[in-house]
């Protein structure tokens, strides 16, 4: 007698396996899949306890991967003040000053997720936030947690006045008279929060990644690599793995710290041995190789224009040196550790894929999968470069559009030839690449529908009357939808496991709530998941 399955499934089904097939139907026994087929087939595995989901009309495929998030950095965000979905100055300080009236006891006023294109040239005043909150120092990163707003209060605190110098790393925003604005870019915002903001303990750690996981589960997100893992993160994972209580799967990217060495290498082997189990897997390395063409610190193979036709002598900055890059690299790869490389400006793209060729010429091929997240500007003559090295593209899609900021701060300062470098997605799949796709969330929405929506059309979600951002380098629904599954397993080096449906794989799989692939499906990024199924566990469910 056959055994019955614990959850049955009916509708179309998109396997998304190597011939892109199709069930009317799924069945799931314990935490794997068990049979696709008709729904006649299905049907003879219904008994008694048996969940049976008509699906008519939705969408089944793959949970989806996020290859590029800080979940914890999020969910801590929105346990404090969380301005990624407010827009606008005067509702950003509505916010601040209702948050901060309402915490008369906070030391501090801390969140993020302010967008740099409400602002003259993307950078605020303190005088505004010291207006609202001139009593308690006040630290908020921007939505890209590139840069950071503080009031005076807060560098009155941390001893920092006009005669500062800019760090190595970074800089101070300062104004025509070299007064501080209270803008802190890149590694002057980093060394401010590490060494003044109050940090979590590891209660709120855990809390604020559970809130993540929750969030994350609603839009269908089963597994995802974590892009920033600190010790405290680390052991934060590892004990809601220990507990069973993290039901994603999630590979870690422990932190490189650009001001140390190679000796550090011996602290991330310890943290891979401390914080690996369960449903965690701290195997990868993150390093962060410039910074954002945004604050101009993106790193370039020429240097930035000024915004009025001619140009600077600022190719950005390149965080992590070719020498140090190269023995980086050289040292994991022998040791086994993916690297996950933050890479925005050509030159930063050349000199990662420089390295990982470097490790292949030292090692040898291997399987470890080292990718380049962002990928904003890639020359041409690096495109091919991609599958030759077998590096993955690591694609942040929703990003590809014409907003504010690209239009406002970011093509004036680049010129066309390079704007037509940017974000390369359509080259980089026809040259054979391998494509994953991440959020960056906080920095922007973490919907892979919407992510998507990009990604075929080249325009946003919240205005789609605007033209297409280099149509050309747009991809398929199925490219996209792959860049969300497989493509992601693949980079989280689950592909065995997960990102497709297949008889014996994990059952992690998503409900939509309108089949995709139809003429009159509507816009992508209107889609919404209504069931969840991580590890055979219902994670999110809008269908009882």
């Amino acid at each position: 007698m056959t055994t019955p399955a614990d959850l049955v499934i009916l509708g179309s089904v998109y396997t998304g396996d190597a011939v892109r097939s199709w069930a009317r139907g799924i069945a799931v026994r314990g935490n794997r899949i068990v049979a696709l087929g008709t729904a006649e087939q299905m049907h003879e595995l219904v008994g008694p306890t048996t969940r049976v989901v008509d699906a008519a009309g939705k969408l089944v495929t793959a949970g989806f991967q996020d290859s590029h998030i800080h979940a914890p950095f999020a969910g801590r965000n929105r346990l404090h003040l969380y301005l990624l979905d407010t827009h606008g100055r005067e509702n950003y300080l509505a916010q601040i000053k209702e948050y901060a009236d309402s915490r008369p006891e906070q030391p501090w006023i801390s969140g993020g997720g302010w967008a740099m294109e409400y602002f003259p040239g993307g950078n605020p005043h303190k005088d505004d936030l010291d207006a609202i909150v001139p009593d308690r120092p006040v630290f908020l990163f921007n939505k890209d947690t590139h840069g950071a707003w503080v009031n005076s209060r807060a560098l009155e605190i941390a001893g920092i006045d006009d005669s500062v110098a800019d760090p190595s790393d970074g800089r101070y925003e300062r104004d025509s008279e070299g007064r501080l604005t209270g803008m802190l870019h890149e590694g002057a915002a980093y060394s401010f929060e590490e060494r003044w903001v109050p940090k979590p303990d590891k209660d709120e750690w855990k809390a604020a990644i559970r809130g993540a996981q929750e969030y994350l589960h609603s839009l269908g997100i089963t597994g995802w690599q974590d892009a920033w893992v600190t010790p405290q993160t680390l052991e934060a994972y590892a004990e809601l793995a220990a507990e069973e209580l993290l039901t994603a799967r999630v590979v870690g990217a422990l932190w490189w710290d650009r001001h140390r060495g190679v000796e550090q290498i011996a602290d991330l082997v310890a943290q891979r041995e401390r914080g690996t189990g369960g449903r965690f897997f701290p195997t990868t390395v993150k390093m962060m190789t410039d910074g954002v063409l945004e604050n101009y610190t993106g790193s370039l193979l020429a240097p930035y224009c000024d915004g009025c036709g001619g140009h600077t002598d600022n190719a950005g900055l390149q965080f992590i040196e070719p020498e140090m890059l190269n023995a980086a690299l050289d040292q994991l790869t022998g040791l086994g550790f993916q690297v996950h490389l933050h890479t925005i400006g050509d030159r930063a793209v050349r000199l990662a894929l420089d390295a990982i060729e470097h490790a292949i010429a030292v090692h040898g091929r291997h399987d470890l999968r080292h990718h380049l997240a962002h990928v904003q500007v890639v020359h041409p003559d690096d495109l091919p470069r991609f599958r030759a090295l077998d590096a993955v593209a690591n694609c942040q899609t929703l990003w590809a559009q014409s907003d504010a900021q690209m239009d406002e701060l970011t093509v004036p300062f680049l010129g066309q030839d390079r704007v037509d470098q940017m974000y390369p997605f359509g080259d980089l799949a026809r040259s054979g690449a391998v494509l994953a796709m991440g959020s960056d969330w906080p920095v922007s929405t973490a919907d892979p529908l919407q992510q998507m929506e990009v990604a075929v059309t080249r325009v946003g979600t919240e205005d789609r009357s605007v033209a297409p951002f280099l149509p050309h380098q747009a991809i398929s629904l199925a490219e996209a939808l792959a860049g969300f599954t497989s493509g992601s397993a693949y980079v989280n080096h689950d592909e065995a496991d997960a990102g497709t449906l297949e008889v014996g794989k994990r059952a992690d799989l998503v409900v939509i709530d309108r089949d995709l692939f139809a003429l009159d499906a509507g816009p992508i990024g209107d889609a919404k998941v209504e069931l969840t199924v991580a590890n055979g566990r219902v994670v999110h469910d809008t269908l009882r």
